[in-house]
């Protein structure tokens, strides 16, 4: 969504281009003459991606799309682990992932390599690994169903003690952080892109702060996926969508039917919209994949 043609009149080629990265002194196609788009046909089998409605309702029943979404992880695994080029999964994910109870589920997809690329920002990892040191996430409690006394204060040492520490691999690795996504994500060597926003404590090691470099750092990592599953992150579903190439498959989630609605209308028109909460589609997904829990 995000490139412009660049063209190279010695070698007599033509590329895409992100604006970003446009120097002064490129010659960059302009206007609408002369450029032939041609769009893409959808399959015309029976799938969750082939021949898409545009609305988005929270009425809709969310079993069967969420069973199609699992038979293509399933493809996609067996492709990723015969070395395929276009097998991989990506998620993008905010920290309501952790705050609804899908946190679990979503490390069960990792560890079992249903998803091997990770985009979030700073909080996602810090709550993650807040519920591990202290079982709870923005200080509410898990295992109590409350908000726990000075629970307040557990994301901020929790992010002072991965600091310390050096890295999230170096507080996995030293068993400091022993559950969760972050050590899944270390264990099966899943790249992960944490970009960070303004409003971030800390932030974690690792976290880029520089929006044009974490831009990079995504659009990077995109080459080789196969999916995308946007899940429960206005601002990630909607940088993750404008980096994605038409032809990557993408499934949007969140509980405010805007997010989807949004995502469609800046140009994402291969995403799938589903209005639900996170841990439901993400427990719901696992399920249909074999998790036990």
């Amino acid at each position: 969504m995000d490139l412009g043609i660049r063209v190279d009149q010695v070698r007599l080629t033509a590329r895409t281009v992100p604006m970003g990265e446009v120097k002064r002194g490129d010659q960059v196609v302009i206007g609408r003459e002369g450029v032939r788009v041609t769009p893409l046909q959808r399959p015309r089998d029976r799938d969750v991606f082939s021949f898409m409605e545009s609305q988005v309702s929270s009425e809709r029943p969310h079993g069967r799309v969420i069973s199609d979404i699992a038979k293509r992880l399933v493809q996609l695994r067996v492709g990723f682990r015969e070395g395929k080029v276009g097998s991989k999964v990506l998620l993008a994910g905010g920290p309501a992932i952790v705050h609804a109870g899908g946190r679990e589920a979503l490390a069960w997809l990792i560890d079992e390599e249903f998803i091997h690329v990770l985009f979030c920002g700073n909080a996602l990892p810090a709550h993650d690994m807040e519920v591990d040191l202290y079982g709870t996430s923005l200080g509410y409690g898990h295992a109590a169903g409350r908000a726990v006394p000075h629970g307040h204060e557990h994301h901020l040492r929790t992010i002072n003690r991965i600091r310390a520490i050096g890295s999230i691999e170096a507080a996995v690795r030293s068993g400091v952080v022993k559950t969760g996504i972050m050590a899944a994500c270390v264990r099966r060597g899943a790249h992960v892109v944490m970009a960070g926003t303004i409003r971030d404590d800390g932030p974690l090691p690792g976290v880029i702060t520089d929006s044009l470099e974490a831009q990079t750092a995504m659009r990077a990592a995109i080459p080789g996926i196969g999916l995308a599953l946007l899940v429960a992150s206005t601002l990630h579903a909607v940088a993750t969508g404008n980096l994605l190439p038409a032809t990557i498959p993408s499934v949007c989630v969140d509980v405010n039917p805007a997010v989807p609605t949004k995502l469609a209308g800046r140009g994402s028109f291969q995403a799938v919209g589903l209005v639900m909460d996170a841990a439901s589609f993400l427990s719901e997904l696992a399920r249909e994949l074999g998790w036990k829990r």
